[in-house]
């Protein structure tokens, strides 16, 4: 296959009129240019020159080829230009995978800046509710960056993005919502709001608290995780999700677990990421999990808040 370089030489040489010039005009020897020309010629299996007193000019052949070659060499500075811009965020796209619970208070607020700072980068997001949703395409053809809970298997890159407060929330007649924060110990047996199983949540809090040494009595299951802290707050038992769940101007009450419990969140890519990609990370971690002023004020109001918990 013709090499880029010869190419370029076939076209300086077309638009010079002499292999001097155009060695010149590329910043290379005459030797060199003509070696190009000749193995260029070799490929083709035919003169693409005529070597004339005043100089040289093009067959038929080398005027066929100069067409196609100077949309090569447009194609091969397109290119370039294309990546530079995706690399500066002024092109190009990004797919996203992301754990449901994480779209709105974590992913939303980003990839709306993004559309003002960044409107020529399309940005493709895909939920998933399990971890099986989340990993269905794991070759990078698919999927640019994940988001979500821990870290992922360590053939992929984990990159830390924020860390996210696990929180009970329950109705502001329950006993637990005069406590300023809430122990294990005390929900062993409570009613509970629990996630659906097909809501990653689900198959989580189980584990979460079974290490706990903790049997709770599900009442209700929804696979909306921003629905059980509402139905908590309704009075049908208490809810434990992350504190993104809870949404602003929440009826019921927000409490604290003593020790605090938290999950970290992470942005995992095939492998190192690229400069887009790294970009877009690096919003999200300046950016990072904000609380409702409501919610906040709540969770700042218990003064016995501690460090995070084993669990």
């Amino acid at each position: 296959m013709a090499s880029l370089r010869a190419l370029e030489c076939l076209v300086a040489v077309a638009d010079t009129g002499s292999i001097t010039e155009a060695a010149r005009l590329l910043h290379s020897s005459q030797p060199a240019v003509s070696q190009q020309i000749a193995t260029l010629e070799r490929e083709t299996r035919t003169p693409l020159l005529r070597r004339e007193s005043r100089g040289v000019s093009l067959t038929p052949a080398g005027r066929s080829a100069v067409a196609d070659a100077r949309r090569a060499i447009d194609a091969a500075a397109s290119a370039v230009r294309s990546a530079r811009a995706v690399g500066e965020a002024k092109g190009g796209s990004l797919r996203l995978v992301c754990a449901q619970s994480l779209t709105v208070p974590l992913l939303a607020p980003v990839i709306r800046a993004w559309h003002r700072l960044h409107p020529e980068v399309a940005i493709g997001i895909r939920e998933a509710v399990t971890p099986d949703g989340l990993f269905s395409s794991v070759d990078g053809a698919e999927v640019d960056v994940w988001v979500l809970p821990g870290p992922a298997s360590d053939h992929l890159t984990s990159t830390f993005i924020a860390e996210e407060e696990i929180v009970l929330t329950a109705s502001t007649d329950h006993p637990l919502a005069e406590r300023g924060s809430v122990e294990l110990a005390e929900i062993d047996g409570a009613d509970l709001v629990h996630f659906a199983p097909d809501n990653g949540l689900s198959s989580w809090l189980d584990r979460s608290l079974g290490a706990a040494g903790l049997r709770l009595h599900p009442v209700l299951r929804t696979s909306v995780t921003s629905a059980a802290p509402q139905l908590a707050a309704a009075g049908l038992g208490i809810a434990i999700s992350p504190v993104s769940a809870v949404s602003a101007g929440f009826p019921g009450v927000v409490r604290s677990f003593s020790p605090r419990w938290v999950r970290q969140l992470f942005a995992v890519t095939p492998g190192a990421p690229d400069p887009l990609a790294a970009r877009f990370i690096a919003d999200l971690r300046a950016r990072g999990v904000r609380v409702p002023r409501d919610v906040r004020r709540q969770l700042d109001d218990n003064p016995e808040r501690g460090v995070a918990g084993p669990w």
